[in-house]
């Protein structure tokens, strides 16, 4: 199992979160949950503050005040480095290297298993493609590198910044149901995302909007408390319901 031994703590803890950049807030007093071998997804337009808060969590952002932990500690956390792998929505390998000689390279940096590059190449299905230039991928496969150096050393939460973008259907369902079975298996998963329909997908939601949080709950229970008939509706009543500047809906 990938869950550690901290009891029944929340895999992630943000409480009175707010991020300042260029002396404007972009993130409001967050307060929210994330329970272990979940997945949470973080749902909202493009320009909401995903991901400022994706980086506060993995305690790479500037500007911050509040309390952050990840896995009982502060985030950003030396001893969180093999215990947290991170997606950025732009891929973060190295174009003149091939996908082993990348996923080698991280491992190493890791200190994971030597075996560990061809298990996560088999998880994001990049057999057959080992020897390939990063630079001569498609931008759904430079993504999908991207996820398998997250994976390496099998990390108890994965941040994941909308990982899914730009991919064909078949590759996003196949990535969704590679997510529920790293979830089932123990893991923690926070996956952002602007496409509402992956939404029910997700154990939990996080709705945001202008650097607030609109709702925090199942996609179903969601869809009850508005009479929606998807997320996208229910999104929608949110906002009107609430406005832009109002305090956070927590749902239950």
């Amino acid at each position: 199992m990938m869950n550690s031994s901290e009891g029944g703590t929340p895999a992630i803890r943000v409480a009175a979160l707010t991020v300042v950049r260029g002396g404007r807030p972009v993130l409001h007093g967050i307060d929210l949950d994330v329970a272990r071998g979940s997945i949470t997804g973080l749902l909202g337009p493009s320009g909401c503050g995903k991901t400022t808060l994706l980086r506060s969590i993995v305690g790479v952002q500037r500007g911050t005040a509040g309390r952050v932990e990840v896995l009982g500690r502060a985030a950003g956390s030396a001893a969180l480095r093999s215990r947290v792998g991170y997606v950025t929505q732009a891929p973060s390998v190295y174009a003149d290297l091939s996908v082993a000689e990348n996923l080698r390279y991280f491992a190493a940096v890791l200190g994971v298993p030597k075996s560990d590059p061809a298990r996560v190449i088999a998880q994001v299905g990049l057999d057959g493609r080992e020897q390939d230039l990063v630079s001569r991928l498609s931008g759904g496969q430079r993504a999908r590198v991207s996820l398998a150096a997250a994976l390496l050393g099998a990390p108890e939460l994965l941040v994941l910044d909308e990982p899914t973008v730009g991919l064909d259907p078949v590759l996003r369902s196949e990535l969704w149901r590679l997510f529920r079975e790293l979830a089932d298996a123990g893991a923690t998963l926070l996956v952002s995302s602007h496409v509402m329909d992956e939404a029910v997908r997700c154990d939990r939601l996080l709705l945001m909007r202008d650097g607030r949080l609109l709702a925090d709950d199942s996609p179903q229970a969601l869809l009850d408390r508005t009479g929606a008939a998807d997320i996208d509706a229910a999104f929608l009543r949110l906002v009107a319901a609430t406005g832009p500047t109002a305090r956070p809906e927590v749902l239950s």
